[in-house]
């Protein structure tokens, strides 16, 4: 037989060797064409008695099997929830029927039938589909590579396990640590998996296919433990099982506050647990499809699949680069300013594979970019996360200098000095001296408008924004940002250079704060405002964080400082003169930043009090002596609905204007620029999940109530007049 997606090799000795290899993928997936190969392959081998067994393998060096393909699942359409069963349960029939041999559970117990042993012979990654194809096999071997990951990430797109991940790890390991993999998703290595039963042996990397080969020689006959007479979960399952029962209670509990309810892949997790682990494999199979359903056809699943991976990876791969424009090959990188911005830029270069050079006033000043990539590999180094050879070999990569004749042959330039419109035009003048012609230039600037800048520019076609976020080596997203003049090439360049350091690019408009910095302001502004009306600070943090962000919005003023919004809003004043809006937060900014010196956790405090060390201790009890506790407390519900509402405006006013021009770059930039809950799918994905109508709604009702700042842009009430949404018009 022919197969598209796999090879099958069958030896002297009746063993059949599939090797799956998808044609013109760089990674293994469970696509439409493997599916249907491995379907025809298991009907084989259970009915073909010239077939003795089969060892699974892939014919790729990137890994086993990384999953089902998102792309297809994310696009997944049915005429009925009982088609979209049938369709969902279609790979776990499958891999039950090569695990049973296609045989009835009873017989395999009562030892009147037996299946045709199967081993997985894993040579790389195993993730999601791909480790619950080998979890079916009923032995595995892996290779002895630490680098190798092998786990269930399905929770992280809003998923579950939909090939008997929920079923077949808790029988193998236990409800306690099967439970953990599931719901944080996080992979183990061969060695950690062997010790937690996930599998049978770890060999050399050449031997696993000859290993395989030899279990499935030995062992004519196979079963999977629970197809064995007296079987029972380890440590115990069902309702009536003390340890079970102890295990549910406080394992529900434990999800919930991590999960904070957000994410209906962790209830549905633990439903497939708590009901699967009391019945036999069969139906416990198809409570986990029925789950699997829900969750793919609800709207959490697929906004979240779009948002953080069919759109994410599109980003990653150049969707927006201009077409017909040459790659340009990045070898040096100059880097102006050895400050925090620059080092963190000069980091994340070097470990991109360029070299770099850094430029400050002074060699000491440029030193401090060295400094900081030191301290970083140094710490994987002693973590034994990196050889020292290769942290040689990093740091070798960086140069300090104060002398723009040693920028001469560089082949971009990333400009990161001291946040003012002179002290850049000073550093584009001289350093456009001794580049070359082609060179382009990119300032890492948060605010200042690019078009603006470009005008110290020569050659302003050439000029272009790179916003990096702070810690650079940690945050995910970058903003592009063309100026007026700035030509194609530039863009081309700039998403060259994002290729190599992997984050997560959009481009947007040129505007003062570009797309984030113009929408977290009123999110954190918003917090600060419930703070003047004397709404308990604790509540507002904790309602953030119960909405789905990282942390709270005072905590997070803290860290970039109330001396910086002061500062903004002094400058803002002084650029629009008799046209500044008061945001209503003048009073709070004065009273902490140059009445109490409580500028931020740098200054020793600010909303949070600190130790010494910088260490939060505490919200500061002071502020009730300034701003009293209003005696009727809005609801949490009330808070986060204000909370959420602000940002969705924001963004919408940044979609009205183009500052952002598709849906999928504003919700992009929102989870990874500012931590916008993720369970969402993004802004975008959220408003056009409750509807365009009820957003409009909801927030002329909040604008009633809290004033203007909440009344959504005109384009949106167009929008929902129509019944439109956003995503299907992009």
């Amino acid at each position: 037989m022919t197969y598209k997606a796999m090879t099958v090799d069958i030896d002297g000795d009746g063993i059949a060797l599939v090797t799956i290899d998808l044609p013109g993928q760089s990674m293994n997936v469970w696509n439409a064409d493997l599916i249907e190969d491995f379907n025809a392959f298991v009907e084989d081998l259970n009915t073909n008695d010239a077939l003795k067994g089969a060892v699974i393998t892939s014919g790729k060096e990137t890994g086993f099997l990384a999953g089902a393909d998102l792309n297809m699942l994310g696009s997944s359409k049915a005429n009925s929830m009982a088609e979209a069963f049938e369709s969902a349960f279609g790979l776990n029939a499958t891999l039950r029927k090569m695990e049973s041999g296609g045989h009835a559970a009873k017989a395999l117990i009562k030892g009147a039938a037996h299946a045709k042993p199967v081993a997985a012979a894993i040579n790389g990654l195993a993730l999601g589909g791909g480790l619950e194809l080998a979890l079916a096999c009923h032995y595995r071997v892996v290779a002895d590579n630490p680098k190798i990951q092998l786990g269930l990430p399905e929770v992280q797109v809003g998923l579950l396990p939909g090939g008997g991940g929920t079923q077949r790890l808790p029988r193998l390991m236990g409800l306690q640590a099967s439970a953990m993999m599931l719901l944080q998703g996080q992979p183990a290595n061969p060695q950690a998996a062997l010790a937690q039963g996930i599998v049978d042996e770890v060999v050399p990397a050449n031997d696993v296919v000859a290993k395989a080969k030899e279990w499935v020689k030995a062992n004519p006959k196979a079963a999977a433990p629970w197809d064995k007479k007296g079987y029972k979960v380890p440590g115990g399952a069902g309702s009536m099982n003390p340890a079970a029962a102890q295990f549910f209670v406080g394992a529900n509990a434990m999800a919930n506050k991590q999960s904070k309810g957000n994410y209906a892949a962790v209830k549905a997790i633990m439903s497939c647990l708590y009901e699967g682990t009391q019945l036999p494999i069969d139906t416990a199979l198809r409570v986990e499809s029925k789950y699997f359903t829900k969750l793919l056809s609800g709207p959490q699943a697929k906004n979240m699949i779009r948002t953080l991976f069919i759109n994410k990876q599109a980003a990653e791969k150049g969707a927006s680069r201009p077409e017909g424009v040459p790659k340009t090959e990045l070898k040096k990188v100059g880097v102006l300013g050895g400050g925090l911005m620059g080092s963190g830029i000069t980091h994340v270069t070097a470990k991109g594979g360029m070299d770099v050079v850094v430029l400050d006033r002074s060699v000491e000043e440029a030193t401090k970019a060295v400094t900081y990539s030191q301290k970083i590999v140094d710490k994987k180094v002693a973590r034994g996360k990196m050889t020292q050879e290769k942290a040689d070999a990093f740091m070798a990569r960086i140069t300090p200098t104060d002398n723009y004749d040693d920028l001469k042959d560089v082949d971009l330039i990333i400009e990161a000095v001291f946040e003012r419109p002179d002290v850049k035009a000073d550093v584009i003048k001289k350093t456009e001296a001794v580049i070359r012609d082609d060179v382009i230039f990119a300032s890492n600037t948060s605010t200042l408008p690019i078009t603006g800048l470009a005008k110290n520019s020569k050659r302003p076609e050439q000029f272009i924004g790179l916003h990096f976020f702070s810690p650079v080596e940690k945050m995910p997203l970058l903003e592009i940002i063309p100026g007026e003049e700035t030509g194609d090439k530039a863009l081309a360049v700039a998403f060259d250079y994002n290729a190599r350091i992997r984050k997560t690019p959009i481009v947007v408009k040129d505007v003062r704060g570009f797309y984030t910095n113009r929408v977290f302001p009123p999110y954190a502004g918003e917090a600060m405002l419930m703070v003047g009306e004397g709404v308990s600070m604790a509540l507002i943090e904790n309602a953030a964080v119960q909405m789905g962000m990282p942390i709270g919005p005072l905590a997070v003023v803290d860290e970039t400082t109330l001396k910086l919004g002061y500062d903004v809003m002094q400058s803002t004043k002084e650029e629009l003169g008799d046209d500044y809006q008061p945001s209503g937060n003048e009073e709070l900014f004065e009273l902490m930043v140059n009445k109490l010196g409580r500028s931020g956790r740098r200054f020793g405090g600010g909303f949070y009090d600190y130790d010494d060390s910088g260490k939060k201790t505490g919200l500061w009890k002071g502020m009730t002596d300034h701003f009293p506790l209003a005696e009727q407390q809005p609801s949490v519900e009330e808070v986060k609905q204000r909370l959420m509402f602000i940002q969705l405006i924001a963004t919408a006013q940044c979609f009205d204007e183009e500052v952002i021009k598709d849906p999928q770059s504003a919700d992009l930039g929102a989870i990874f620029g500012w931590g916008f809950a993720p369970w969402t799918g993004g802004p975008m994905s959220h408003i056009d999940t409750m509807g365009v109508d009820n957003f409009v709604r909801i927030a002329d009702n909040l604008a009633q109530k809290h004033g203007e700042r909440f009344k959504p842009p005109m384009s949106f009430r167009d929008k929902a007049d129509k019944g439109e949404s956003f995503y299907k018009a992009a």
